[in-house]
């Protein structure tokens, strides 16, 4: 094992430069204090070991992290380059007790600009340098974080066609966008780390599985501005093409608080994610417990998911498999995205299968019990809830039913029970519904 610290280099990325050149692992310690740094890009055998008191924060200058061809919100293309990236290397290890900061105060306050504005072209200059290199953007779906402008904001930690990978110990904060995003990747280990954003710092997702096998993840906290543990697996036409699934996902003794959805499957589903296990698992004031989601357009099925043993204390809607998600979906796309009719089958329809949610214990429910909708042509199907106990809040810090899941009001009511729209073979507690 070769170990030097960065303190003694010029900059983080010259120490891991260094190292690169030596045969055999390595580890790279930070030591106790704030280090600022720019992009960073990690390599094959490396153990990044941040000390007791260690900060590694990155700078907030858009114009620094150069295009990279990568995947954004489950497409291909050109984007900013990740805080911290590693591509197509093996064996490495992020661990210790120090904190990575991805500094993301200015890009939240960018982004919400944007959306004041309701700007959906691209126009300062980092922007349009990834226009000139994505000449399609302006014909790419819809998604929440508007691609449109190509104000494609890095992850915090991108893991792209990588194996055996360990992240433990350590804190993860402030990311620009979503915070730990694995791409094309295999033999994923996340063990006891703190992920925490901003609940108003939007599409800063905790952890970011997309497209990836063998992987686990365990003894974490979130508490973060958008989903927590979320599966993804490329949306649309450009998702199909790829056609590479998440699969064999276990999920165990996470803490999740604040957060869009705890366990998020979707909404980028192309590939197809299936064979997830998810147990023992904790949720308070998480706006969704479990939520499975996908939309006309995003392709692939959801499949073979298995959940139990939760505990849910002040969420909005524990439960919630929806096919009308609709955060980002634009207005020439309304009409058949949220149609309530029969569409033709095709190529980009998402299935939702073979469920399996037991023991679930929700109290203080602010919005809604359950809310299982699927799409009239492809109906939601096998889906098993065996001992769901839930109760409602009080009157008081009740929640208007829409707040269940954002589906632009269809479906909502009064109904604060379980919602069951275009589903097959649903049995609740031993009861076919």
């Amino acid at each position: 094992m070769i170990k030097v610290i960065a303190s003694d280099f010029e900059s983080i990325q010259s120490a891991i430069d260094f190292l690169s050149k030596k045969d055999g692992k390595k580890e790279l310690i930070i030591p106790k204090g704030v280090t600022e740094t720019g992009p960073i890009n990690l390599i094959s055998d490396l153990t990044l070991n941040l000390e007791e008191g260690a900060v590694l924060k990155f700078i907030d200058d858009p114009n620094i992290y150069e295009p990279i061809w990568t995947r954004w919100e489950g497409v291909e293309c050109y984007a900013m380059h990740p805080l911290l990236y590693a591509a197509e290397c093996e064996n490495i290890i992020i661990t210790g007790s120090g904190t990575i900061d991805g500094n993301g105060k200015s890009w939240w306050e960018k982004f919400s600009n944007i959306e004041k504005e309701d700007r959906l072209e691209p126009r300062e200059n980092y922007e349009l340098r990834l226009a000139k290199l994505n000449p399609d953007y302006k014909n790419r779906t819809g998604g929440g974080a508007r691609p449109s402008t190509q104000f494609l904001r890095p992850p915090l930690i991108q893991f792209w066609k990588c194996k055996n990978i360990k992240a433990q110990k350590f804190t993860l904060k402030n990311s620009p966008f979503w915070t730990l995003h694995t791409v094309y990747s295999e033999n994923i280990i996340i063990q006891n780390m703190i992920i925490k954003n901003p609940a108003d710092a939007i599409n800063t997702d905790a952890i970011d599985i997309d497209s990836c096998k063998n992987v686990i993840i365990e003894d974490c906290l979130f508490d973060v501005g958008d989903d927590a543990v979320t599966l993804k697996s490329g949306s649309g036409i450009d998702g199909l093409r790829v056609n590479i699934p998440t699969e064999k996902v276990k999920v165990r003794n996470c803490k999740i608080l604040a957060s869009h959805g705890g366990i998020a499957i979707g909404s980028e589903t192309a590939g197809g994610i299936k064979d997830v296990d998810v147990k023992n698992c904790e949720f308070i004031g998480t706006q969704r417990g479990i939520r499975l989601k996908s939309r006309r357009g995003r392709g692939g099925t959801i499949e073979n998911i298995n959940l139990e043993n939760l505990k849910m204390d002040g969420c909005w809607c524990p439960i919630v498999l929806g096919m009308y998600f609709a955060p980002g979906v634009l207005s020439h796309e309304e009409e058949y995205i949220l149609s309530v009719n029969n569409q033709p089958v095709v190529s980009t329809t998402p299935h939702i299968q073979n469920i399996k949610i037991k023991n679930i214990d929700a109290v203080n429910i602010k919005s809604t019990a359950a809310f299982i909708v699927g799409l009239p042509e492809s109906p939601i199907e096998h889906v098993e809830i065996d001992n769901f106990n839930w109760n409602l809040a009080s009157n008081e810090n009740l929640l208007e039913t829409w707040n269940s899941e954002p589906t632009k009001g269809l479906f909502h009511d009064e109904n604060r029970g379980i919602k069951t729209i275009n589903v097959k073979n649903l049995l609740i507690n031993g009861e076919e519904i």
